[in-house]
C-alpha cells in the first residue's frame, strides 16, 4: 500500500534515514518514493550510491591501471551514505582513518621484512601474523590518541600489512580514493539538505563526558 509523505518521512526517521526524505523532497521524487516502503526507499539509496561511487572509481582504475577499488572502500560508502550523522562517518574522521591505516600497515610490513604476498597460499607465514597484528594494534592505538573513529580503517591497515598493496604509489592511489569517495559523501548528503560537516562537527560534551582521555 502506497505511503504517505508523513509516513515516508517518519519511516525512515525510524531507520536513523530523515535525510533521504529530504534528498526525495528536493528532487521532486515524493510520487515516487511513496509507492514503497521507508525500508525499500533506504535500500534504493544506499544502493544507488554505493553503485555509482565504487562504479565511478572503478571506471577511474580501468583507465588508469592503478588501486582506486579496494575492499575497505565498501564499509566507508555504507558508513556515509547509511548514517552519515555517525561520527565515523565525517570526513575527518575517513580521511585521517585511513591515512593512519596506511602509515601503520607500511611500518609494520617494513618491520617484518616487507614481503608482498602474491596469493592466500603466501599470507600464512609468521611474519604476515606479526604484521597483521602490529598493524591493526598500532591503527587503533593512534585513532584513540588523535580521536578518529572510523572502523573500516582496520581493513586499510590489513590490505597493506599482509602486503596485498604495499607500494608507495598503491598507498597515494588508497588516500586519493577515499578523498573522492568523501568528496562524494559530502555534495549527496549536503545536497539532501542535512548539516554535513566540511571537516568536523564541533560536539558540546557533559561533565561526565571523555574529556579525562
Amino acid at each position: 500500500m502506497p505511503a504517505s509523505s508523513h509516513q515516508l518521512k517518519s519511516g525512515l526517521e525510524r531507520h536513523d534515514a530523515g535525510h533521504v526524505h529530504s534528498l526525495i523532497k528536493r528532487l521532486r521524487l515524493e510520487r515516487l518514493a511513496k509507492r514503497f516502503p521507508p525500508r525499500v526507499v533506504l535500500a534504493m539509496y544506499v544502493f544507488v550510491n554505493g553503485f555509482v561511487t565504487i562504479a565511478l572509481l572503478s571506471l577511474l582504475a580501468v583507465f588508469t591501471r592503478t588501486a582506486f577499488v579496494f575492499p575497505s572502500l565498501g564499509p566507508t560508502a555504507y558508513l556515509f551514505f547509511f548514517s552519515p550523522l555517525a561520527r565515523g562517518a565525517r570526513p575527518r574522521h575517513a580521511i585521517l582513518g585511513h591515512a593512519i591505516g596506511l602509515i601503520c600497515g607500511y611500518g609494520a610490513l617494513v618491520l617484518v621484512g616487507g614481503n608482498v604476498a602474491h596469493g592466500p597460499q603466501e599470507l600464512i607465514h609468521w611474519q604476515s601474523g606479526v604484521a597483521a597484528a602490529l598493524s591493526l594494534a598500532a591503527t587503533g592505538a593512534l585513532m584513540v590518541l588523535f580521536r578518529v573513529s572510523h572502523p573500516p580503517a582496520g581493513a586499510t591497515t590489513l590490505i597493506v600489512s599482509l602486503g596485498l598493496l604495499s607500494k608507495p604509489l598503491d598507498l597515494l592511489i588508497i588516500e586519493v580514493a577515499v578523498l573522492l569517495l568523501t568528496l562524494q559523501a559530502l555534495l549527496i548528503n549536503r545536497l539532501a539538505g542535512i548539516p554535513y560537516p566540511l571537516w568536523e562537527k564541533r560536539e558540546h560534551k557533559t561533565a561526565h563526558s571523555e574529556h579525562q582521555l
